[in-house]
Protein backbone atom coordinates (compact mmCIF):
# COMPACT_ATOMS: atom_id res chain seq x y z
CA UNK A 1 0.00 0.00 0.00
CA UNK A 2 1.27 3.68 -1.12
CA UNK A 3 3.08 5.60 1.56
CA UNK A 4 3.70 9.25 1.22
CA UNK A 5 6.20 11.71 2.49
CA UNK A 6 4.54 12.25 5.73
CA UNK A 7 3.83 8.41 6.43
CA UNK A 8 0.62 7.95 6.49
CA UNK A 9 -0.66 5.09 4.06
CA UNK A 10 -3.95 4.39 2.39
CA UNK A 11 -4.41 1.53 4.45
CA UNK A 12 -4.12 3.43 7.60
CA UNK A 13 -7.02 6.05 5.61
CA UNK A 14 -9.38 3.58 4.64
CA UNK A 15 -9.21 2.32 8.58
CA UNK A 16 -10.05 5.71 10.00
CA UNK A 17 -12.71 6.62 7.37
CA UNK A 18 -14.05 2.70 8.76
CA UNK A 19 -13.93 3.07 12.30
CA UNK A 20 -14.90 6.77 12.24
CA UNK A 21 -18.15 5.59 9.91
CA UNK A 22 -18.95 2.84 12.36
CA UNK A 23 -18.40 4.69 15.48
CA UNK A 24 -20.44 8.02 14.14
CA UNK A 25 -23.39 5.19 13.31
CA UNK A 26 -23.25 3.32 16.57
CA UNK A 27 -23.23 7.42 18.30
CA UNK A 28 -25.82 8.92 15.69
CA UNK A 29 -28.95 8.26 17.73
CA UNK A 30 -26.96 9.76 20.87
CA UNK A 31 -26.27 12.72 18.88
CA UNK A 32 -29.56 13.21 17.47
CA UNK A 33 -31.11 13.34 20.58
CA UNK A 34 -28.37 16.25 21.92
CA UNK A 35 -29.28 18.38 19.25
CA UNK A 36 -30.93 21.78 19.80
CA UNK A 37 -28.70 24.33 18.31
CA UNK A 38 -29.00 25.95 15.63
CA UNK A 39 -32.44 24.19 15.40
CA UNK A 40 -33.42 21.26 17.72
CA UNK A 41 -34.55 19.13 14.26
CA UNK A 42 -32.58 16.00 15.99
CA UNK A 43 -30.79 15.00 13.20
CA UNK A 44 -26.78 15.68 13.30
CA UNK A 45 -26.06 12.73 14.56
CA UNK A 46 -27.56 11.39 11.24
CA UNK A 47 -25.89 14.02 9.13
CA UNK A 48 -22.50 13.52 10.19
CA UNK A 49 -22.83 9.99 10.03
CA UNK A 50 -24.06 10.21 6.03
CA UNK A 51 -20.99 12.73 5.38
CA UNK A 52 -18.51 10.14 6.61
CA UNK A 53 -19.98 7.30 4.83
CA UNK A 54 -20.01 9.05 1.79
CA UNK A 55 -16.45 10.11 1.84
CA UNK A 56 -15.76 5.96 2.71
CA UNK A 57 -17.40 4.92 -0.05
CA UNK A 58 -15.81 7.51 -2.20
CA UNK A 59 -11.81 6.70 -1.35
CA UNK A 60 -12.96 2.94 -1.11
CA UNK A 61 -14.11 2.79 -4.82
CA UNK A 62 -11.16 5.27 -6.08
CA UNK A 63 -8.82 2.51 -4.08
CA UNK A 64 -10.66 -0.17 -6.05
CA UNK A 65 -9.56 1.35 -9.20
CA UNK A 66 -6.59 1.72 -9.12
CA UNK A 67 -5.82 5.23 -7.11
CA UNK A 68 -2.70 6.94 -5.88
CA UNK A 69 -2.63 8.34 -2.42
CA UNK A 70 -3.38 11.85 -3.94
CA UNK A 71 -6.17 10.37 -6.21
CA UNK A 72 -8.00 8.68 -3.78
CA UNK A 73 -7.49 11.18 -1.18
CA UNK A 74 -9.12 13.53 -3.73
CA UNK A 75 -11.82 11.43 -4.04
CA UNK A 76 -12.40 11.59 -0.29
CA UNK A 77 -12.55 15.06 -0.11
CA UNK A 78 -14.97 15.09 -2.71
CA UNK A 79 -17.15 12.01 -1.52
CA UNK A 80 -17.26 14.18 2.00
CA UNK A 81 -18.30 17.72 -0.27
CA UNK A 82 -21.05 15.97 -2.38
CA UNK A 83 -22.51 14.05 0.27
CA UNK A 84 -22.64 16.62 3.15
CA UNK A 85 -25.80 16.79 4.76
CA UNK A 86 -26.69 19.62 7.27
CA UNK A 87 -24.87 22.10 9.24
CA UNK A 88 -22.76 19.82 11.04
CA UNK A 89 -22.11 17.59 8.13
CA UNK A 90 -21.14 20.47 5.85
CA UNK A 91 -18.87 22.30 8.13
CA UNK A 92 -17.35 18.58 8.67
CA UNK A 93 -16.79 17.92 5.13
CA UNK A 94 -14.85 21.23 5.49
CA UNK A 95 -12.28 20.14 8.40
CA UNK A 96 -11.88 17.03 6.01
CA UNK A 97 -11.05 18.64 3.03
CA UNK A 98 -8.71 20.75 4.95
CA UNK A 99 -6.97 17.89 5.85
CA UNK A 100 -6.68 16.23 3.24
CA UNK A 101 -5.44 19.36 1.31
CA UNK A 102 -2.21 19.34 3.52
CA UNK A 103 -1.22 16.10 3.86
CA UNK A 104 -1.36 15.91 0.18
CA UNK A 105 1.07 19.05 0.10
CA UNK A 106 3.01 17.50 2.68
CA UNK A 107 6.89 17.05 1.51
CA UNK A 108 9.76 14.39 2.96
CA UNK A 109 11.32 17.15 4.71
CA UNK A 110 8.65 17.64 7.07
CA UNK A 111 8.02 15.69 10.30
CA UNK A 112 5.12 13.49 10.19
CA UNK A 113 3.90 14.90 13.73
CA UNK A 114 4.26 18.28 12.11
CA UNK A 115 2.39 17.90 9.09
CA UNK A 116 -0.55 16.33 11.11
CA UNK A 117 -1.11 19.22 13.34
CA UNK A 118 -0.63 21.60 10.72
CA UNK A 119 -3.66 20.24 8.82
CA UNK A 120 -5.88 20.08 11.75
CA UNK A 121 -5.05 24.22 12.19
CA UNK A 122 -5.74 24.74 8.41
CA UNK A 123 -8.67 22.70 8.51
CA UNK A 124 -10.21 24.53 11.39
CA UNK A 125 -9.26 27.84 9.60
CA UNK A 126 -11.07 26.99 6.80
CA UNK A 127 -14.36 25.97 8.70
CA UNK A 128 -14.38 29.21 10.68
CA UNK A 129 -14.34 30.93 7.00
CA UNK A 130 -16.62 29.26 5.44
CA UNK A 131 -19.52 30.02 8.21
CA UNK A 132 -20.70 33.15 7.78
CA UNK A 133 -21.59 34.19 11.46
CA UNK A 134 -18.93 31.68 13.55
CA UNK A 135 -20.65 30.61 16.92
CA UNK A 136 -18.49 29.76 19.83
CA UNK A 137 -19.63 26.88 21.84
CA UNK A 138 -20.57 24.67 18.96
CA UNK A 139 -18.33 22.43 16.92
CA UNK A 140 -16.07 24.86 15.69
CA UNK A 141 -15.01 25.66 18.85
CA UNK A 142 -14.46 22.24 19.49
CA UNK A 143 -12.02 22.20 15.94
CA UNK A 144 -10.08 24.95 17.03
CA UNK A 145 -9.37 22.97 21.17
CA UNK A 146 -8.14 20.02 18.85
CA UNK A 147 -5.99 21.96 16.03
CA UNK A 148 -4.55 24.14 18.82
CA UNK A 149 -3.62 21.13 21.61
CA UNK A 150 -2.06 19.28 18.37
CA UNK A 151 -0.11 22.38 17.77
CA UNK A 152 1.54 22.32 21.36
CA UNK A 153 2.04 18.65 21.08
CA UNK A 154 3.88 18.79 18.13
CA UNK A 155 6.53 21.22 18.37
CA UNK A 156 7.90 18.49 21.11
CA UNK A 157 10.49 17.17 18.67
CA UNK A 158 10.18 13.40 19.71
CA UNK A 159 6.25 13.71 18.72
CA UNK A 160 4.47 11.29 16.21
CA UNK A 161 1.65 11.29 14.89
CA UNK A 162 -0.06 9.32 17.50
CA UNK A 163 0.56 11.82 19.88
CA UNK A 164 -0.71 14.63 18.31
CA UNK A 165 -4.18 13.09 17.75
CA UNK A 166 -4.30 11.90 20.59
CA UNK A 167 -3.44 15.36 22.29
CA UNK A 168 -6.33 16.79 19.90
CA UNK A 169 -9.23 14.16 20.87
CA UNK A 170 -8.61 14.65 24.29
CA UNK A 171 -8.29 18.61 23.99
CA UNK A 172 -11.74 18.47 21.89
CA UNK A 173 -13.40 16.49 24.68
CA UNK A 174 -12.36 18.98 27.45
CA UNK A 175 -13.90 21.78 24.90
CA UNK A 176 -16.96 19.70 23.91
CA UNK A 177 -17.79 19.71 27.87
CA UNK A 178 -17.79 23.10 27.86
CA UNK A 179 -19.79 24.08 25.25
CA UNK A 180 -22.63 24.96 27.90
CA UNK A 181 -21.05 27.45 29.80
CA UNK A 182 -20.73 29.34 25.73
CA UNK A 183 -24.25 28.75 24.96
CA UNK A 184 -27.57 29.12 26.58
CA UNK A 185 -29.46 27.15 24.87
CA UNK A 186 -27.24 24.01 25.52
CA UNK A 187 -27.55 25.02 29.19
CA UNK A 188 -31.14 25.28 29.31
CA UNK A 189 -31.24 21.96 27.56
CA UNK A 190 -29.01 20.02 29.59
CA UNK A 191 -26.08 18.70 26.53
CA UNK A 192 -23.37 19.57 24.93
CA UNK A 193 -23.31 20.58 21.59
CA UNK A 194 -24.27 17.39 19.19
CA UNK A 195 -21.94 18.71 16.47
CA UNK A 196 -18.95 19.23 18.72
CA UNK A 197 -19.79 14.98 20.13
CA UNK A 198 -19.68 13.99 16.81
CA UNK A 199 -16.28 15.65 15.80
CA UNK A 200 -15.12 14.28 19.15
CA UNK A 201 -15.92 10.89 17.97
CA UNK A 202 -14.57 11.50 14.95
CA UNK A 203 -11.51 12.63 16.50
CA UNK A 204 -11.23 9.68 19.16
CA UNK A 205 -11.25 7.38 15.81
CA UNK A 206 -8.50 8.67 14.62
CA UNK A 207 -6.67 7.76 17.90
CA UNK A 208 -8.32 4.64 18.05
CA UNK A 209 -6.29 3.89 14.57
CA UNK A 210 -3.00 5.76 15.59
CA UNK A 211 -2.50 4.37 18.72
CA UNK A 212 -5.13 0.78 18.83
CA UNK A 213 -6.71 2.34 21.87
CA UNK A 214 -10.11 3.20 22.44
CA UNK A 215 -10.33 6.88 24.55
CA UNK A 216 -12.53 6.73 27.31
CA UNK A 217 -15.31 8.77 27.03
CA UNK A 218 -18.18 10.81 29.45
CA UNK A 219 -21.42 10.79 29.13
CA UNK A 220 -22.29 14.27 26.91
CA UNK A 221 -25.38 14.91 28.53
CA UNK A 222 -25.57 17.08 31.53
CA UNK A 223 -28.49 17.92 34.58
CA UNK A 224 -29.83 14.40 33.61
CA UNK A 225 -30.26 14.23 30.10
CA UNK A 226 -30.94 15.99 26.82
CA UNK A 227 -34.27 18.49 27.15
CA UNK A 228 -35.45 19.36 23.48
CA UNK A 229 -37.27 22.49 23.63
CA UNK A 230 -40.78 22.50 21.90
CA UNK A 231 -41.36 23.64 18.54
CA UNK A 232 -42.81 27.12 18.19
CA UNK A 233 -45.97 27.78 15.86
CA UNK A 234 -44.46 28.60 12.11
CA UNK A 235 -40.32 28.60 13.11
CA UNK A 236 -38.07 25.84 13.65
CA UNK A 237 -35.09 27.88 15.74
CA UNK A 238 -38.14 30.09 17.90
CA UNK A 239 -40.34 33.04 17.14
CA UNK A 240 -37.79 35.17 15.20
CA UNK A 241 -36.09 31.92 13.52
CA UNK A 242 -36.33 31.17 9.92
CA UNK A 243 -38.15 28.24 8.92
CA UNK A 244 -36.54 26.31 6.40
CA UNK A 245 -33.06 24.72 6.02
CA UNK A 246 -32.08 25.43 1.79
CA UNK A 247 -29.16 23.21 0.56
CA UNK A 248 -27.49 22.98 -3.04
CA UNK A 249 -24.32 22.14 -4.50
CA UNK A 250 -23.17 24.76 -6.71
CA UNK A 251 -21.20 24.77 -9.66
CA UNK A 252 -19.68 28.24 -10.06
CA UNK A 253 -16.32 29.53 -10.25
CA UNK A 254 -14.26 30.41 -7.33
CA UNK A 255 -14.25 34.05 -7.61
CA UNK A 256 -18.52 33.98 -7.43
CA UNK A 257 -18.45 32.64 -3.57
CA UNK A 258 -17.78 35.70 -2.35
CA UNK A 259 -20.39 37.71 -3.48
CA UNK A 260 -22.56 34.14 -2.69
CA UNK A 261 -22.21 34.43 0.63
CA UNK A 262 -23.12 38.55 0.69
CA UNK A 263 -26.47 37.84 -1.28
CA UNK A 264 -27.48 35.00 1.19
CA UNK A 265 -26.10 36.54 4.81
CA UNK A 266 -28.89 39.39 5.07
CA UNK A 267 -31.80 36.14 4.04
CA UNK A 268 -31.27 34.41 7.53
CA UNK A 269 -28.38 32.51 9.55
CA UNK A 270 -26.30 29.33 9.88
CA UNK A 271 -24.57 30.09 6.63
CA UNK A 272 -22.05 27.62 5.59
CA UNK A 273 -20.66 27.44 2.12
CA UNK A 274 -17.71 25.17 1.68
CA UNK A 275 -15.63 23.71 -1.48
CA UNK A 276 -13.49 24.77 -4.05
CA UNK A 277 -12.42 24.25 -8.11
CA UNK A 278 -15.74 24.99 -9.50
CA UNK A 279 -18.10 22.90 -6.60
CA UNK A 280 -19.36 24.10 -4.10
CA UNK A 281 -22.33 23.02 -1.47
CA UNK A 282 -24.04 25.80 0.20
CA UNK A 283 -26.46 25.62 3.46
CA UNK A 284 -28.47 28.50 4.96
CA UNK A 285 -31.34 28.76 7.29
CA UNK A 286 -34.16 31.42 5.46
CA UNK A 287 -37.53 31.96 5.26
CA UNK A 288 -37.47 33.32 1.82
CA UNK A 289 -36.54 30.32 0.07
CA UNK A 290 -37.19 31.25 -3.53
CA UNK A 291 -34.43 34.17 -2.81
CA UNK A 292 -31.61 31.69 -0.80
CA UNK A 293 -31.73 30.03 -4.70
CA UNK A 294 -32.52 32.78 -6.90
CA UNK A 295 -28.59 33.90 -5.07
CA UNK A 296 -27.25 30.31 -6.33
CA UNK A 297 -28.50 31.14 -9.82
CA UNK A 298 -27.07 34.25 -9.67
CA UNK A 299 -23.61 32.66 -9.01
CA UNK A 300 -23.27 29.72 -11.16
CA UNK A 301 -25.43 26.27 -11.62
CA UNK A 302 -27.34 24.73 -8.27
CA UNK A 303 -28.07 21.14 -8.58
CA UNK A 304 -29.66 18.82 -5.77
CA UNK A 305 -31.32 21.03 -4.04
CA UNK A 306 -33.10 20.35 -0.92
CA UNK A 307 -35.53 22.17 1.22
CA UNK A 308 -36.18 21.49 4.98
CA UNK A 309 -39.23 23.25 6.56
CA UNK A 310 -38.36 22.86 10.47
CA UNK A 311 -41.41 22.84 11.54
CA UNK A 312 -42.12 19.78 9.81
CA UNK A 313 -39.21 18.00 11.15
CA UNK A 314 -39.33 18.67 14.37
CA UNK A 315 -42.86 18.07 15.12
CA UNK A 316 -42.08 14.45 13.15
CA UNK A 317 -44.17 15.25 10.12
CA UNK A 318 -43.27 15.22 6.57
CA UNK A 319 -43.93 18.06 4.46
CA UNK A 320 -45.98 16.67 1.91
CA UNK A 321 -48.54 13.64 2.33
CA UNK A 322 -47.14 10.66 1.54
CA UNK A 323 -48.98 7.41 -0.54
CA UNK A 324 -48.80 4.78 -1.73
CA UNK A 325 -45.81 1.74 -1.74
CA UNK A 326 -42.51 2.12 -4.15
CA UNK A 327 -39.41 0.14 -4.72
CA UNK A 328 -36.11 1.68 -4.86
CA UNK A 329 -33.56 -0.27 -6.05
CA UNK A 330 -29.68 -0.79 -6.84
CA UNK A 331 -28.74 -1.07 -10.47
CA UNK A 332 -25.32 -1.93 -11.55
CA UNK A 333 -25.70 -0.89 -15.32
CA UNK A 334 -27.94 1.21 -17.80
CA UNK A 335 -30.02 -2.17 -18.75
CA UNK A 336 -30.62 -3.13 -15.52
CA UNK A 337 -31.52 -0.08 -14.47
CA UNK A 338 -34.18 -0.50 -17.22
CA UNK A 339 -35.43 -3.01 -16.13
CA UNK A 340 -35.98 -2.14 -12.89
CA UNK A 341 -37.50 1.89 -13.68
CA UNK A 342 -40.13 -0.70 -15.81
CA UNK A 343 -41.06 -2.65 -12.80
CA UNK A 344 -41.63 0.73 -11.24
CA UNK A 345 -38.67 0.89 -8.77
CA UNK A 346 -36.74 3.97 -8.20
CA UNK A 347 -32.96 3.45 -9.10
CA UNK A 348 -29.97 3.90 -7.68
CA UNK A 349 -27.05 3.56 -9.26
CA UNK A 350 -24.37 1.08 -7.67
CA UNK A 351 -23.80 -2.55 -7.67
CA UNK A 352 -20.76 -4.81 -7.13
CA UNK A 353 -17.29 -2.26 -6.40
CA UNK A 354 -19.59 0.95 -6.84
CA UNK A 355 -21.76 0.87 -3.77
CA UNK A 356 -23.57 3.59 -3.39
CA UNK A 357 -23.62 5.63 0.07
CA UNK A 358 -26.50 5.64 2.62
CA UNK A 359 -27.48 9.72 1.43
CA UNK A 360 -27.73 8.34 -2.16
CA UNK A 361 -30.28 5.43 -0.64
CA UNK A 362 -31.74 7.81 1.76
CA UNK A 363 -32.63 10.81 -1.21
CA UNK A 364 -33.98 7.87 -3.60
CA UNK A 365 -36.68 7.13 -0.47
CA UNK A 366 -36.94 10.68 0.53
CA UNK A 367 -37.56 11.62 -3.21
CA UNK A 368 -40.19 9.02 -4.01
CA UNK A 369 -43.14 10.37 -2.05
CA UNK A 370 -44.45 7.17 -0.94
CA UNK A 371 -45.60 5.81 2.28
CA UNK A 372 -44.49 1.98 1.71
CA UNK A 373 -40.81 1.71 0.22
CA UNK A 374 -39.30 -1.45 -0.58
CA UNK A 375 -35.60 -1.42 -0.65
CA UNK A 376 -33.78 -3.98 -2.78
CA UNK A 377 -30.23 -3.78 -2.11
CA UNK A 378 -29.16 -6.24 -5.39
CA UNK A 379 -25.86 -6.57 -3.66
CA UNK A 380 -24.10 -8.25 -0.46
CA UNK A 381 -21.89 -5.05 0.23
CA UNK A 382 -25.09 -2.80 -0.49
CA UNK A 383 -27.34 -4.29 2.32
CA UNK A 384 -26.19 -2.93 4.89
CA UNK A 385 -26.30 0.65 3.49
CA UNK A 386 -29.80 0.15 2.91
CA UNK A 387 -30.77 -0.67 6.51
CA UNK A 388 -28.78 2.51 7.98
CA UNK A 389 -30.93 4.45 5.41
CA UNK A 390 -34.17 3.05 5.91
CA UNK A 391 -33.86 3.42 9.61
CA UNK A 392 -32.81 7.07 8.80
CA UNK A 393 -36.05 7.18 6.81
CA UNK A 394 -38.46 6.05 9.23
CA UNK A 395 -36.79 8.04 12.39
CA UNK A 396 -37.12 11.78 10.19
CA UNK A 397 -40.30 10.88 8.47
CA UNK A 398 -43.82 8.70 7.97
CA UNK A 399 -43.01 6.36 6.16
CA UNK A 400 -42.15 2.40 6.62
CA UNK A 401 -39.27 0.92 4.74
CA UNK A 402 -38.61 -2.43 4.26
CA UNK A 403 -35.29 -4.12 3.27
CA UNK A 404 -35.20 -7.20 1.26
CA UNK A 405 -31.51 -8.34 1.40
CA UNK A 406 -30.97 -9.04 -2.19
CA UNK A 407 -27.22 -10.39 -2.77
CA UNK A 408 -27.01 -9.86 -6.39
CA UNK A 409 -29.12 -7.99 -9.65
CA UNK A 410 -30.82 -10.86 -10.55
CA UNK A 411 -32.11 -11.51 -7.15
CA UNK A 412 -34.01 -8.22 -7.48
CA UNK A 413 -35.32 -9.08 -10.76
CA UNK A 414 -36.92 -11.83 -9.82
CA UNK A 415 -38.53 -10.22 -6.69
CA UNK A 416 -39.17 -7.02 -8.50
CA UNK A 417 -41.79 -9.46 -10.78
CA UNK A 418 -43.70 -10.40 -8.09
CA UNK A 419 -44.19 -7.14 -6.77
CA UNK A 420 -47.83 -6.16 -6.01
CA UNK A 421 -48.98 -2.64 -4.94
CA UNK A 422 -52.38 -3.54 -4.57
CA UNK A 423 -51.17 -6.45 -1.60
CA UNK A 424 -51.18 -5.60 1.80
CA UNK A 425 -47.35 -4.63 2.43
CA UNK A 426 -46.71 -7.70 4.81
CA UNK A 427 -47.95 -10.03 2.07
CA UNK A 428 -45.89 -7.97 -0.73
CA UNK A 429 -42.94 -8.01 1.43
CA UNK A 430 -43.46 -11.82 1.73
CA UNK A 431 -43.83 -12.99 -1.66
CA UNK A 432 -40.87 -10.96 -2.94
CA UNK A 433 -38.65 -12.22 -0.21
CA UNK A 434 -39.56 -16.14 -1.04
CA UNK A 435 -38.75 -15.48 -4.88
CA UNK A 436 -35.39 -13.71 -4.00
CA UNK A 437 -34.51 -16.32 -1.72
CA UNK A 438 -35.37 -19.52 -4.28
CA UNK A 439 -33.57 -17.80 -7.22
CA UNK A 440 -30.41 -19.36 -7.48
CA UNK A 441 -27.49 -16.98 -8.95
CA UNK A 442 -24.30 -17.10 -10.51
CA UNK A 443 -21.92 -14.77 -12.47
CA UNK A 444 -19.24 -15.33 -14.78
CA UNK A 445 -16.23 -12.76 -14.48
CA UNK A 446 -12.23 -12.35 -15.44
CA UNK A 447 -9.51 -12.26 -12.83
CA UNK A 448 -7.34 -9.12 -12.35
CA UNK A 449 -5.14 -10.15 -10.09
CA UNK A 450 -3.53 -13.42 -8.62
CA UNK A 451 -5.38 -15.25 -5.78
CA UNK A 452 -6.29 -18.21 -4.20
CA UNK A 453 -10.08 -18.89 -4.57
CA UNK A 454 -12.43 -21.76 -3.48
CA UNK A 455 -11.54 -23.15 -6.54
CA UNK A 456 -8.11 -23.53 -6.58
CA UNK A 457 -5.56 -20.70 -7.74
CA UNK A 458 -6.40 -18.05 -10.79
CA UNK A 459 -3.87 -15.78 -11.99
CA UNK A 460 -4.69 -12.33 -14.23
CA UNK A 461 -6.86 -13.11 -17.14
CA UNK A 462 -8.60 -16.31 -16.04
CA UNK A 463 -11.96 -16.65 -16.20
CA UNK A 464 -14.28 -17.35 -13.06
CA UNK A 465 -17.25 -18.90 -11.99
CA UNK A 466 -19.33 -17.69 -9.47
CA UNK A 467 -22.10 -19.02 -7.31
CA UNK A 468 -24.19 -17.55 -5.02
CA UNK A 469 -20.97 -14.65 -4.40
CA UNK A 470 -18.33 -17.36 -4.11
CA UNK A 471 -15.69 -18.70 -6.70
CA UNK A 472 -16.86 -21.68 -7.81
CA UNK A 473 -14.61 -22.43 -11.17
CA UNK A 474 -11.71 -21.49 -12.60
CA UNK A 475 -11.52 -21.91 -16.32
CA UNK A 476 -9.77 -20.54 -19.41
CA UNK A 477 -12.54 -20.03 -21.77
CA UNK A 478 -15.95 -17.61 -20.98
CA UNK A 479 -18.48 -20.10 -22.77
CA UNK A 480 -17.19 -22.91 -21.13
CA UNK A 481 -17.05 -21.78 -17.37
CA UNK A 482 -20.70 -19.85 -18.26
CA UNK A 483 -21.95 -23.67 -19.06
CA UNK A 484 -20.37 -24.96 -15.61
CA UNK A 485 -22.45 -22.47 -14.06
CA UNK A 486 -25.15 -23.05 -15.63
CA UNK A 487 -25.14 -26.51 -15.00
CA UNK A 488 -24.74 -26.16 -11.53
CA UNK A 489 -27.45 -23.57 -10.57
CA UNK A 490 -29.65 -26.05 -12.89
CA UNK A 491 -28.79 -28.97 -10.90
CA UNK A 492 -31.49 -27.98 -8.23
CA UNK A 493 -33.95 -27.59 -10.68
CA UNK A 494 -35.76 -25.32 -12.21
CA UNK A 495 -38.05 -23.40 -14.90
CA UNK A 496 -36.65 -20.34 -15.89
CA UNK A 497 -33.27 -18.81 -16.34
CA UNK A 498 -32.40 -15.46 -16.27
CA UNK A 499 -29.32 -14.38 -18.81
CA UNK A 500 -28.05 -10.65 -18.17
CA UNK A 501 -25.16 -9.55 -20.64
CA UNK A 502 -22.74 -7.31 -19.48
CA UNK A 503 -21.03 -4.44 -21.02
CA UNK A 504 -17.79 -6.12 -22.16
CA UNK A 505 -17.32 -6.36 -25.63
CA UNK A 506 -18.78 -9.96 -26.64
CA UNK A 507 -21.02 -10.20 -23.84
CA UNK A 508 -24.39 -9.84 -25.40
CA UNK A 509 -23.02 -12.96 -28.40
CA UNK A 510 -22.22 -15.39 -24.80
CA UNK A 511 -25.43 -14.45 -23.66
CA UNK A 512 -27.03 -15.89 -27.11
CA UNK A 513 -24.53 -18.36 -26.98
CA UNK A 514 -25.26 -19.83 -23.10
CA UNK A 515 -28.99 -19.58 -24.05
CA UNK A 516 -28.96 -21.70 -27.11
CA UNK A 517 -27.44 -23.84 -24.98
CA UNK A 518 -29.69 -24.55 -22.08
CA UNK A 519 -32.34 -24.46 -25.11
CA UNK A 520 -31.12 -27.10 -26.41
CA UNK A 521 -29.71 -29.41 -23.33
CA UNK A 522 -32.80 -28.13 -21.23
CA UNK A 523 -35.91 -28.15 -23.25
CA UNK A 524 -38.33 -27.90 -20.43
CA UNK A 525 -36.74 -24.43 -19.35
CA UNK A 526 -37.63 -21.34 -20.30
CA UNK A 527 -34.98 -18.79 -21.03
CA UNK A 528 -34.91 -15.05 -21.29
CA UNK A 529 -31.40 -12.84 -21.89
CA UNK A 530 -31.38 -9.09 -21.14
CA UNK A 531 -28.54 -6.37 -21.97
CA UNK A 532 -27.89 -5.60 -18.31
CA UNK A 533 -24.70 -3.34 -18.83
CA UNK A 534 -22.90 -3.65 -15.98
CA UNK A 535 -19.31 -3.62 -15.60
CA UNK A 536 -17.13 -6.25 -14.24
CA UNK A 537 -19.53 -9.24 -15.08
CA UNK A 538 -19.91 -10.72 -18.81
CA UNK A 539 -22.78 -12.46 -17.59
CA UNK A 540 -25.35 -12.78 -14.41
CA UNK A 541 -27.57 -15.44 -14.42
CA UNK A 542 -30.14 -16.63 -12.29
CA UNK A 543 -32.23 -20.38 -12.13
CA UNK A 544 -35.69 -20.04 -10.79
Amino acid sequence: METVPHGITLATVLRFVDVATDTLAAAREEIDALNVYPVPDGDTGTNMFLTVSAARDAIRAAVADGADFPAAMAAFSRGALLGARGNSGVILSQLLGGIVSRLVSATAQERNAVVMADALRLATDASYAAVGTPVEGTMLTVARAASDAALVSAAVPAARARDVFSAAAAAAREALARTPEQLRVLADAGVVDAGGRGLSVVLDAAETVLTGRRPLTTSPRRGGGPRIPSPVAGHGLGPDGPAYEVMYLLDADDAAVSALKTSLAPLGDSLVVVGGEGLWNVHVHVDDVGAAIEAGIAAGRPHRVRVTHFADQVAGRPAATRTGRRLVAVAAGPGLATLFEQAGAIVVHGGPGQRPSSGQVLAAIESCGAAEVVLLPNDADSVRVAEVAARTAEQSGDVTVVVIPTQAQVQGLAAAAVHEPGRRLDADVLEMTATARHTRHGAVTVAVRQAITMAGPCRPGDVLGVIAGDFAVVGDDLHAVAVDVLERLLGGGGELVTIVAGAEEGAEELARRCAAYVEAEHPHVDVVVYDGGQARYPLLVSVE
